[in-house]
């Protein structure tokens, strides 16, 4: 193995100041001074026996990599993705440090947030660095330990194990309750606003007010097309909350408000479960670290 007698830090600040084109910016990064990125990338240089930047002027100075330069650079900085993974494995063998979990906006506000305190007393060794997101993230490439993803179960290069199954039903504020005592059967919801949950799309399955309305014995033709369309499923029961009308609620989301009393099931008798479950989701590679297990073993609990 060709053993490289240049510090680490030149590499780095021939690194950024190349992606930066400038040595101004690579320092601000860096939290250097720009003479001290300027001294180390002269190390470079002096070491190589070679230039690595060509000055050019477009309006103001700034730093052009040679061709050399720029050949070297994508295997730069895959060497360094290579070393932060690699001090990453070093701190997965304990408990203590960071864990980075990821789940939806709604799953954090509605359920993992009012229990994580719990979590925190068990393993107060763990920090819990929560990344929210609508869309799927890359657990390789954002350093993603474990989540909480809502579907069928199959996540390509992912494990998973089925944490909660969930059916939906109509909730309202009880104030609006109180004032529709008129609902006395299913079909008197055609009459009020409905708040819509469009958090899953229309491809994913998920049941719609059509489909509640169907089971619920609702067979002359549904117009529920109209009224109030969210794309987050907290906000979604805020709005039933705030008496803006009625909301076909996602069981999960909805247990700690109906609990609570600040909203009402509807017609409970109608039971209508959905396709999709929630998942404890993460790397093979990551199973054995132990913050990710105590907290896929946290999490399990919890959903009993």
């Amino acid at each position: 193995m060709m053993k490289v007698p240049v510090h680490l830090n030149a590499l780095r600040a021939f690194e950024a100041s190349a992606r930066h084109q400038s040595f101004a910016a690579a320092a601000t990064e860096l939290n250097v001074t720009p003479a001290a990125v300027g001294q180390l990338v002269r190390t470079l240089e002096d070491w190589l026996g070679n230039p690595l930047f060509h000055r050019a002027t477009s309006g103001r100075a700034r730093l052009v990599p040679t061709e050399a330069a720029e050949r070297a650079l994508p295997e730069l900085r895959a060497g360094f993705d290579r070393l932060s993974l690699a001090l990453h494995r070093l701190r997965e063998g304990s408990t203590r440090g960071v864990l980075t979990v990821t789940v939806s906006p709604a799953f954090a506000a509605k359920w993992l947030l009012p229990r994580l305190e719990s979590f925190q007393s068990e393993c107060p060794e763990t920090d819990i660095r929560l990344d929210t997101s609508l869309k799927p993230v890359d657990f390789v490439a954002q350093r993603i330990d474990i989540g909480v993803r809502y579907g069928a179960g199959h996540w390509p290069g992912l494990r998973a194990d089925k944490l909660l199954d969930e059916e939906v039903f109509p909730v309202c504020s009880p104030l609006l309750e109180q004032k529709a005592r008129r609902l006395r059967k299913p079909a008197d919801l055609l009459s009020e606003t409905l708040i819509h949950d469009l958090s899953m799309g229309e491809d994913e399955g998920f049941p719609t007010w059509d489909s509640w309305l169907r089971t619920a014995g609702v067979t002359h033709t549904i117009t529920t097309g109209r009224g109030l369309k969210i794309n987050n499923s907290a906000a979604v029961l805020q709005a039933a909350i705030d008496g803006q009308g009625v909301a076909l609620a996602r069981s999960v989301m909805a247990h700690d408000d109906v609990a609570s009393g600040r909203l009402v099931r509807l017609f409970p008798s109608v039971r209508l479960a959905s396709p999709l479950s929630y998942y404890v989701v993460y790397r093979a590679d990551c199973a054995g670290m132990p913050r990710t297990q105590r907290f896929r073993q946290w999490l399990l609990r919890q959903a009993i």
